[in-house]
This record gives C-alpha cells, structure tokens and sequence, in this order.
C-alpha cells in the first residue's frame, strides 16, 4: 500500500488562475480531492483523471458535512494509502479551519503539507481597487470573522479597539450579521461616515460591489438583497476604489456569453472574452473525433508526390491529416513539391508549426474565397488533396471540379454531439444569466438546436444577442429562425471579441 500523505491546498478566492503553482502541482499528483463552496470547480480539471472528487462544502445553505465528519473524511482516505487533496477556498489558515484538519491528521499520525493561498480578503479587495494600506491612508489592516462561533457567550472581538484606530477593518463571511457589525463599529466610536464596501464573489467574473458608509449600507444591502459569500471591508481606503477600480468595469463585465464551441477548442476564445470581463458560459455543443474510416486519406498521403494542392481549412483538418501523416511514418517532408492553402490566419498558423510556411491564404475566409484564389491561378488538370470534416459543404470539392481538377477529399474528422447540455448551463439560460450567445461555426448552432429542441431554443435565446463569426453560420442561425446582431467582417475570434465589445459599449 502507498504511504498516505495530504495537501491542504488554498484554492484562492475564486479566480483560478489565483491558485498558487504548487498547489496546482499538489492536485496534479492527487488520488482524492476534497473542495468546498468556495473552490472555484475550474480547478478541479487538474485533478488526475482516476481521482475521486468529494464536495465537503456548503448544500442550500447548510453544510454538506459538519467540520468533524470532514476531518474523519480526509483521515480515512489518507489511511486508505491514498494522496488527498484538500482544496480549500481563500488560503487554509484563514477563517478555513484548516488548524482543526491539520490537528486530526496529526493526531492519526499522517503526514501533511500546508500550501498557503490568496485569501479573501486581500484578492476580493484587490479586484475591487481597494488597497487594503496606503501610507496616505492608512498603515494597518486587521482581519476579523463577521461570524463568531454560536456556542459563545461573549464576543472575542475587541470592538473599541477596532473602532477607534485608522486601520482598515476586513470582515469575513458577514453580510448576515451587517447591521450588527456597524452599530457596534459606531457605539465605539467609529465615524456613521467612514467608507464601507462589500464585495461579493470578489475575483470571479460575477464579482459584485456595493458601496456606502457604516451609518446606511446596512440599508442600501437589504434594498439590493445582497448576500453572501461576500467580505466587508470598512476604512478609508475604500474612497480609493473610484480612481482604481480595474476589475468590474471592463467592457463586458456584467456580461454573460454562451461558448458552443468544442471543449478542447473553447481555451483561446473563453481567455479573450475573460480578458474583457465577460462571465463565460462554457456549453460545448460538438466534440471533433478522428474518422474511423482512414484507407481514403491514407491512400491519399501514400500518393502524396502525385498531388498539386493540399487544401486545409480548418485547425481541425491540419490536426488529423498530421496525425495520418505520422501514423503513415512520414513527416512534413512528403509533401515534397505539393502546393498548401490555408483558410484563415489560424489554420495557416496550425500548418506552420508543422515547419510548413502556407502557399495561399485567401483574404476571404471561408470556402468561397478558396475557390476564388485558387480559380484565378487555373485549376484545369491539377490534382488536389481536401482532407475535410464529416459536415463539411461541398463547395471546394463541387466548384474545383468544375474547373477541371481532380478533387480528393477524403473525411478526417467527425463532429459528433455531446451527450448533452450541463444543467449549470441550462440553468444559466433559464434563469436569463446569458446576454449573448456565440456561435463560431454551422454545426454549432444546429448542434444546440438538436440537443435542446429547435421551439426551445427559441424561447431560451429570447432577447439574447447572437454572434455569428461568419455568413454561412450566421445563415444557419436565421434558418432556425434567430435574429444574428453580431457579425463580424473578418472571421476571426479576435475580431469577434472584438465586435463583441463594440456592440456592449455602445
């Protein structure tokens, strides 16, 4: 049996690329993770693929387990000669009792490793532009529980000490308690004027701020229902936060889009619209797998040196024929003399990593533009290879044909659809979280439209924006009878992030 051994991992307050280095390691390595509440799922993905991945957080309010069972939890594992994996929200030492798991493992005699995180209350008050000191400020900073344990009698927070210093005053996990928390900062002798902010989800895309003073935003939080998880900070570093607020004002903060691409794909395309803020909701609606027929390619790659052009119009299509390529125990070299075209800067960008510089990229990036470059060149008695996917249109291989080449185009990948769509992600459309849907290719949008019903969909994207990132998707999005508002003229993830930020500024 392997030695047991345990992570308490500070998962940071809900930005995932917050997690430290090694705490990422630490879950790279693990057999068991245990998360919270308040550990951003995200990170989950850095799990092995055999780990078991227990929640130990919060269900409808109320503890999916009490601290005690949690503490047995992680000893029983361990003992199991299992590596665990603790991920807990904020850093462990932190209003995380991570002292009490760290007592019953010593207690049980299993070996442990402390990996501190960003807590709360420094990377909520980051992400709002709060600067928790400033030497024109203030130079102290004092972190306290907004919610004391029940069974005691009195508090152990010294209130007078608290209130009559110019520090800044972090409060953790005490929304609930607002109007108690103020009315004992002012009977102390803290000003009804001193700034007050509370910051909810503080790092995550859905991060909310409301702002007042001790004397009214216990007040302005029962207006706006404002609830936990949040912090509370109070000082005058709070006045701060409208010169230096960077976070939630981005351009599409606030703003909820639907990803359908596929789930190895949706990576860069999630980064961009992060980078402007946006909530990402990621609902991969088709997964690329190779074909399971490949005597077509591979007889085509065997006759390589036959060949004129080679046609790759997709990062997909460049993928697989390299995959058949190697797989045939060639490498870029048997292309020899054939020419290559590329549609679009990512495909081209695909074939060059492969050492290949593309002989043709059509300013039109999509089929048509292929056949328009490619006619002007003469196509009469020229022999092309199309390595295509099982959904493409026919138009190269129709219209090269009627030019007078001999068009090979054998299918090397399928798009075949997800089992269906995550409940998280229905959840979001119901409940009208998302403001924009993103469709970046036909079998996108028709792949969603069968996964939920074409009626329903309709009713789902009701008054939501639609991106389209080119003509043929965008005609598919209103052959299912949805209204396209976003349509870029170059047909790139850039310039749809970019067209994405036009329309919501404006």
């Amino acid at each position: 049996m392997n030695k047991p051994f345990v992570y308490l991992i500070g998962a940071g307050p809900g930005d995932p690329g917050l997690i430290t280095v090694r705490g990422r390691e630490c879950l790279e390595r693990s057999d068991v993770v245990l998360y919270d509440y308040l550990a951003n799922h995200q990170l989950l993905k850095s799990a092995p693929p055999h780990a078991e991945l227990i929640y130990a957080g919060k269900v409808g309010g109320a503890h999916n387990r009490e601290q005690g069972q949690i503490n047995d939890l992680i000893v029983a594992k361990a003992l199991e000669g299992k590596i665990v994996a603790r991920l807990k929200g904020g850093d462990p030492f932190v209003f995380g009792r991570g002292g009490e798991e760290c007592e019953a493992l010593v207690a049980a005699g299993i070996p442990f490793e402390i990996v501190p995180g960003v807590t709360a209350g420094i990377g909520a008050a980051a992400y709002a532009g709060i600067p928790l000191t400033h030497r024109d400020v203030t130079t102290s900073v004092a972190f306290v529980t907004g919610h004391e344990h029940p069974d005691k009698e009195n508090s152990e927070i010294d209130w007078e000490k608290l209130s009559l210093g110019s520090g800044t005053v972090v409060f953790y996990m005490g929304v609930r308690n607002l109007p108690q928390i103020t009315a004992n900062l002012m009977a102390h002798g803290r000003s009804p004027s001193t700034p007050v902010a509370l910051v909810r989800w503080g790092t995550r895309p859905e991060q909310e701020v409301l702002t007042g003073t001790l004397a009214d935003i216990g007040e302005q939080a029962r207006k706006v229902s404002f609830k936990p998880p949040a912090i509370t900070i109070v000082g005058e570093v709070v006045r701060l936060r409208e010169t230096l607020r960077w976070f939630d004002n981005r351009p599409l903060s606030g703003v909820g889009v639907l990803v359908t691409r596929s789930a190895d794909q949706a990576g860069e395309f999630t980064s961009l619209l992060k980078d402007q803020g946006a909530t990402v909701h990621d609902c991969p609606t088709i997964s690329i797998v190779p074909s399971e027929v490949t005597t077509e390619l591979d007889g085509a790659i065997a006759t390589l040196p036959s060949y004129d052009w080679l046609i790759l119009t997709s990062v997909n299509a460049v993928n697989y024929f390299f995959q058949r390529l190697t797989a045939s125990n060639l490498d870029s070299r048997a292309i020899g003399r054939c020419m290559v075209a590329a549609v679009g800067p990512k495909t081209a960008e695909a074939i060059r990593t492969h050492g290949i510089i593309p002989d043709l990229v059509p300013a039109d990036y999509k089929a048509e533009g292929v056949v328009a470059a490619l006619r002007e060149l003469g196509m009469r008695g020229k022999k092309i290879l199309y390595p295509q996917g099982d959904r493409a249109r026919d138009i190269i291989r129709r219209e090269l044909t009627t030019l007078g080449a001999e068009v090979v185009a054998p299918v090397a990948y399928r798009n075949v659809l997800p089992d269906g769509i995550p409940p998280h992600i229905m959840e979001a459309l119901e409940k009208k979280k998302i403001q924009c849907a993103t469709f970046t290719a036909s079998s996108t949008v028709r792949n969603l439209a069968e996964l939920v019903g074409e009626n329903r969909l309709l009713h789902l994207l009701e008054g939501v924006t639609i991106a389209a990132i080119g003509p043929v998707t965008a005609a598919s999005c209103r052959e299912l009878g949805l209204e396209v508002h976003i349509h870029p003229e170059q047909y790139t993830l850039e310039k749809m992030t970019e067209a994405l930020v036009t329309h919501f500024s404006g």
